[in-house]
């Protein structure tokens, strides 16, 4: 077993959890830090450790003695800046080495897609910490396409004929992990992480109708019908904006150049939504 001083957080969660599981194949001592222990995946090497990341002292303890640090954005959240900054500034207090960071495609102070902005702060933070860091800009994650649709078989939103190249949390997870093994010829990159081919919405949905067989369409909402139908759910003004400029940001076009990163990066290109659907474990 390795004794690399590695942490990783949100390993109860996916892309967290397929990183450290893929670690601990390779043998890689590993510190999870995770909000809920008794979720914590039991991994061979690994030891868990309850932070949260606006728990200075917590985060500082847990991180005393680690070299490399691969830090999952928090769950989203009016504050996740704040708790952001404040376990950046605990990982430096630690003398963590080198932060890996999941980030957001285009993330920019004034990104279409308002949660962007979030992480474009976070980097920020990240780089004025002094702290070596190498960040991880996917995008939409490939996984969440068929949660778009309706029990009514339409994906609604203000999308049009905008792309994006959605990208497998999978590649994304196994793209951290290479990293990770080696962090040294990464430091200061940031990564785009894509899928291998841009798809509009309405391509989205001719290959879920293609390939399970259920009807599935596109409906192209304007700005104000999509507020209007997500209105109902209860949600702050920050998560409806973020809701919308999903859609926007698809709209924009923002998410459409094909990165070849992931690739270059483990030597396996990054998988289709056809190839995703068609081998993905079947539901237990």
């Amino acid at each position: 077993m390795s004794s690399i001083p590695l942490a990783v957080t949100g390993s109860t969660g996916a892309v967290g959890g397929l990183v450290a599981r893929d670690l601990a194949g390779r043998g890689v001592a590993q510190r999870l830090l995770v909000r809920t222990p008794a979720r914590a995946p039991e991994l061979a090497g690994s030891t868990v450790h309850a932070v949260t990341y606006s728990d200075a002292a917590a985060a500082t303890a847990a991180l005393e003695g680690v070299e490399t640090l691969f830090m999952v954005s928090a769950a989203e959240n009016a504050d996740r800046l704040a708790e952001h900054r404040a376990f950046i500034d605990a990982a430096a207090a630690a003398g963590v080495g080198h932060i890996v960071y999941t980030s957001f495609a285009a993330a920019a102070p004034d990104a279409v897609f308002t949660l962007a902005r979030d992480h474009y702060a976070t980097e920020e933070h990240i780089k004025a910490s002094g702290l070596r860091y190498t960040f991880l800009r996917d995008t939409l994650y490939l996984d969440f396409l068929e949660l778009m649709t309706g029990d009514d078989g339409v994906i609604r939103g203000p999308a049009g004929d905008g792309r994006a190249a959605f990208v497998a949390r999978a590649d994304v997870a196994r793209t951290a992990a290479a990293i990770l093994l080696d962090p040294a010829p990464h430091a200061g990159a940031t990564y785009d992480l894509t899928g291998p081919e841009a798809l509009s919405l309405a391509e989205v949905a001719a290959i879920l109708t293609r390939v399970t067989g259920r009807d599935v369409a596109f409906h192209d909402e304007t700005v104000e019908e999509a507020y209007a139908s997500r209105a109902g759910y209860g949600a702050p003004p920050w998560q409806l904006d973020a809701w919308v400029s999903t859609y926007t940001a698809i709209k924009s076009n923002v998410m459409a150049p094909l990165s070849p990163a992931v690739e270059s990066i483990t030597g396996i290109p990054p998988e289709t939504f056809e190839t995703y659907l068609t081998t993905r474990p079947a539901p237990q």
